[in-house]
């Protein structure tokens, strides 16, 4: 087994992170190699390009992908690769995402009930009767020669995940989807980040659609009628069920975004191709921070010399920060003017109803307009405090460490 940790940041103190991390593993005797591209074009399908052309790829045969957030269990591997023995026509086993931080706030709450419809049953449903759906772009193991045989990686789309899905399905290749094996990872926990990603996820289809609508219809189509489908998202997540009316007027609010994006992705505007990174904050690997600080010590720290002869553990270091003098300033809220136009005109049809009694009418106008005006002030999810605090240590007299980390607030 190879690990390959491929970093696109430009960040010198995250790409030391990184190595450091890679250099502990492979002192343990696992094989495992750091790679950042100077060339960074393609973004992630140029990667996952760059990382799959190199020659001692050739020696394996399949090949699992996890973004940075994501956790795999020890076992991941061994509840996905004997699924491809016996079946040389699959080229694809995904696996199921679960979210670390899905109960977070009112926006984590409202996107766990739309994945948990997309992987429980869109998903689970297409896996079993017509073998193809969309790859999920991570948590996945692929046949490196159906990637082969389809064309590989392709940076043409901001999609690449559902780019080589369509042209493995277009080759003849089937794919498993395993609904009980899950993968942590974490949702986007602030409506700017969510926005965005929602629009780089239907600005890209739209371009793929205008690349391949040729082909797909000279193949056999697939189609499906989508039949009271948003009362049926909330089934996969019962729990959920409270949160319905919130969900659909938040998923009408989604629709300006949504759209945008498809319009942007069709007709090739500027927008379509801009790629951003969707903020996280690591909450799925914190447990394992915790624990790697607890028992030794951080090799860059030894490297540099910080610290190595400390006897203290790391979280009594974290302690003492408690006591350093601190100063916050908290995220200004964006204001979105589509969102923000579309309340004010809900909001003032709601009145007119109101006035016309037509009443079901101004129940559902106003409501709506009001999940307009709460997205568009930024009113969901939550904001960054960005905190700075500066310790003096005794051990180092003259040397000042500053601290640049970030807390969350509701």
């Amino acid at each position: 087994m190879l690990v390959q940790v491929l970093d696109d940041s430009d960040d010198p103190d995250v790409q030391l992170l990184i190595k450091a991390e890679v250099l502990k593993w492979q002192q343990k005797g696992v094989r495992i190699l750091y790679r950042n591209r100077l060339i960074r074009s393609g973004y992630k399908a140029g990667n996952l390009k760059s990382a799959m052309s190199c020659d001692y790829v050739e020696d394996y045969e399949f090949v699992a992908l996890f973004d940075a957030d994501f956790q795999p269990g020890p076992d991941f591997l061994k509840k996905n690769i004997p699924y491809f023995k016996g079946n040389d026509d699959v080229a694809l086993v995904q696996t199921r995402w679960a979210f670390v931080n899905k109960d977070e706030n009112l926006l984590t709450r409202l996107q766990n009930i739309n994945f948990s419809f997309h992987f429980e049953v869109e998903q689970h449903v297409n896996g079993v009767f017509i073998n193809f759906f969309c790859f999920s772009g991570t948590a996945g193991v692929w046949r490196i020669t159906a990637l082969e045989e389809c064309g590989g990686w392709m940076d043409r789309t901001t999609v690449e995940d559902m780019d080589i899905a369509v042209r493995a399905h277009l080759c003849g290749w089937k794919f498993i989807y395993l609904n009980d094996v899950k993968c942590l990872c974490e949702l986007p926990k602030s409506y700017e980040a969510y926005k965005k990603q929602k629009h780089r996820w239907h600005s890209g289809p739209m371009q793929l659609f205008r690349l391949c609508f040729l082909d797909i219809l000279r193949s056999k189509v697939v189609c499906y009628v989508p039949g009271i489908m948003s009362i049926l998202n909330i089934l996969p997540a019962p729990r959920s069920f409270p949160f319905i009316v919130p969900y659909l007027l938040f998923e009408n609010t989604m629709s300006v975004t949504k759209f945008n994006a498809m319009i942007s992705g069709l007709f090739k505007f500027g927008s379509s191709y801009e790629w951003v990174v969707t903020k996280k904050l690591g909450r799925s690997s914190e447990g394992d921070s915790i624990a790697f600080s607890e028992n030794e010590t951080h090799p860059l720290v030894e490297r540099n010399g910080l610290g190595g002869s400390s006897s203290e553990s790391d979280i009594t270091e974290l302690n003492k920060l408690e006591a350093a003098k601190k100063f916050g300033k908290r995220k200004r809220n964006r204001l979105y003017s589509k969102e923000l136009a579309l309340a004010f005109i809900l909001l003032s049809a709601s009145v007119r109803s109101l006035l016309s009694a037509q009443g079901i009418h101004f129940s559902f106008l106003l409501f709506q307009g009001i999940t307009f005006l709460l997205v568009g002030l930024d009113l969901i999810g939550e904001q960054d405090v960005i905190e700075v605090s500066w310790v003096h240590d005794p051990a180092f007299p003259g040397n000042f460490v500053w601290l640049l980390y970030k807390h969350s607030t509701y």
